[in-house]
């Protein structure tokens, strides 16, 4: 089985192809937020993907990512995608202003130890549950220091300004969900897993009710690894560019499964069709045809 897998903002941004700004902007306004850039550039991958005949079994994304795993499985189409993201975006500028907050991924360190030292602490949480040994709090900005200085281990602020996949963007989670309700999905071509809880969502309504708790939810990427394996997948390509969840895949330690990016993939299907062309004795690319 393959699966396609789409990383949220840890990712990076890419500035969108240029053919596709116009269409971009007509959706969402001369300005494009990065989480729009970043939905267009996952979208972008799985377009070319049917073109290369590369298709999936199974998709997945990781927070923002999961509006690029339900695009990539029929769920909407690429303006409606546009518009939920530039929503979601929104909605958490908002939180940021209304509620400052942050995120610190805590890197070797046990899941269950960083569980332990937050309950000892007020204001943040347990956001990401990245692999093992991968971890990401998020909380207020004012307490999210003292309860990380609580953590052992190696301790990277993501460049954010709210507190994602916790109690305080519930005013954003509940705004979104209100626009959820206002898209008709479509059902998705391929399951879609849930990363709220690993959960395998083969209908419309379940994967817009996961996109409705996603945002408060805890992001439980163990979960998702873990069902793919669970369902033999095999193969692993990650869409959306960035390469960031194919490399926490070396921690979950799966020896059967293989990852690779799309640019990887692409690499080596335009590597093969070069290979097969017929070539001259002295080596050169023959042009003539047979």
């Amino acid at each position: 089985m393959r699966a396609f897998v789409f990383p949220g903002q840890g990712g990076g941004v890419v500035e969108p192809a240029q053919d596709l700004v116009p269409k971009i902007r007509r959706v969402v306004g001369e300005r494009i937020p990065d989480q729009v850039k970043i939905f267009a550039r996952a979208a972008r991958d799985a377009d070319e993907s049917r073109d290369l005949k590369v298709s999936p079994d199974v998709v997945a994304g990781h927070s923002l990512g999961e509006y690029g795993a339900a695009y990539a499985a029929g769920c909407f189409d690429f303006e409606t995608g546009l518009w939920l993201v530039a929503q979601r975006d929104h909605f958490l500028a908002e939180a940021a202003k209304e509620c400052p907050g942050g995120m610190v991924a805590i890197l070797k360190t046990d899941p269950a130890e960083v569980e332990k030292a937050l309950g000892e602490a007020e204001g943040s949480v347990v956001a990401n549950y990245n692999s093992p040994r991968q971890t990401v709090v998020s909380g207020l900005r004012d307490a999210l220091g003292d309860a990380v200085s609580r953590i052992r281990g190696r301790k990277v602020p993501l460049n954010v300004s709210f507190a994602a996949h916790s109690p305080y963007v519930a005013a954003a989670g509940e705004k979104m969900r209100g626009v959820l309700d206002s898209v008709e999905f479509r059902v998705p071509q391929v399951p879609v897993v849930s990363a709220m809880d690993g959960a395998v969502l083969t209908s419309a309504e379940a994967v817009k009710e996961a996109l409705k708790g996603q945002m408060v939810a805890p992001v439980r990427w163990v979960k998702v690894v873990e069902t793919l394996a669970k369902m033999r997948v095999e193969e692993w390509i990650e869409l959306g560019g960035g390469g960031v969840l194919t490399r926490m895949l070396r921690d979950f330690e799966l020896p059967s499964v293989s990852g690779m990016t799309f640019e990887d993939l692409r690499a080596r299907i335009y590597g093969q069709a070069q290979n097969l062309l017929p070539r001259k004795d002295d080596g050169e690319v023959s042009q003539e045809s047979s």
